[in-house]
């Protein structure tokens, strides 16, 4: 049976209904905010960086080939946008609401993973010789066991001691893995017909995701560890806020969220005691019987349900 679109669940319609039923975790994802802005604030742990252990970390000191300030367009505004086109084709408030806050939890989730760990790590990133010491003057204090002495700029320091695990890495792995769960639902990737195509669609967010982490080892801004342990949080945290909202997409429901299909089910329940019931009371042989019977089997809520158990 082909998929019923959902209709009457809009925005104005339910949207403040749902926000409302979500209430505390929208409270909860402020104080995310509020934990990764601290947790970017601090200083890391300045971790003890010798004489010796700078030959692994000479490497020349360039911009990134991504900038910050892309990360959040990539894994956040860009499923967004894929999220509202997909709002706007089905109308399906529940699905939108869900889909951005589950996002938005596994990008924040990583993040106050991702910089709590960096913050109490203090690696050192493959370019600190040069945050140290840009004019190439070595400088080293013998009173604590030979500890370097940067003259460089503080904040180039502050973020030379932030290596692992990788920010862009996680952070693109969590709001792109997100979007590949999320696509792989939407098009019944694993409806077992075989279609294999459209598993380059649910890849393709994975394998930007990949290019970005694999561009902070080619701009020495991370060692392999640190990108190959970001990337996992990212995607690791993805998929448990993804299933949190949706079921898995191999699922026969897989292409909508569960609370939407716990309000189709809450909807049979409300209708069919209240029809029924005032149908035992008259003749079952008459034909306003008949119209009220086909009323109730051809609901708009039952024929949804219906559709989703079947899909």
């Amino acid at each position: 049976m082909a998929e019923t679109h959902p209709s009457g669940h809009t925005l104005r319609s339910h949207g403040v209904k749902v926000a409302r039923i979500h209430m505390h975790d929208w409270i909860i994802l402020l104080l995310l905010v509020v934990t990764e802005g601290v947790l970017n604030i601090i200083d890391p742990f300045y971790r003890f960086v010798g004489k010796d252990m700078m030959a692994d970390l000479k490497y020349p000191f360039k911009k990134s080939t991504v900038p910050l300030w892309a990360i959040p367009l990539i894994a956040i505004l860009l499923p967004f946008a894929i999220f509202s086109g997909i709002y706007f084709k089905r109308r399906d408030v529940y699905d939108l609401h869900h889909a951005v806050l589950g996002l938005l939890y596994a990008v924040l989730i990583t993040g106050v993973i991702t910089d709590a760990i960096k913050d109490a790590v203090g690696r050192p990133r493959p370019d600190f010789f040069w945050r140290c010491f840009p004019d190439g003057k070595e400088a080293y204090d013998l009173a604590r066991h030979g500890d370097v002495i940067c003259h460089g700029n503080k904040g180039d320091i502050k973020e030379g001691h932030k290596s692992f695990p990788s920010g862009h890495s996680s952070w693109s792995f969590a709001g792109l893995g997100f979007l590949a769960w999320y696509l792989s639902g939407k098009i019944k990737a694993f409806d077992r017909k075989g279609h294999i195509a459209k598993l380059c669609v649910v890849f393709s967010p994975i394998l930007v995701a990949a290019l970005i982490a694999v561009s902070r080892v080619n701009d020495y801004w991370h060692h392999w560890q640190d990108v190959f342990a970001g990337g996992l949080i990212g995607l690791v945290v993805a998929s448990f806020c993804y299933l949190q909202f949706f079921p898995p997409p191999y699922d026969a429901q897989g292409w909508g969220p569960h609370a939407y299909f716990r309000m189709l089910a809450d909807q049979r329940r409300d209708l069919q005691p209240t029809t029924l019931g005032s149908l035992i009371s008259r003749p079952q042989d008459s034909a306003e019987h008949r119209a009220e019977m086909n009323m109730v089997d051809s609901s708009p809520a039952l024929d949804q349900l219906e559709t989703g158990r079947k899909l």
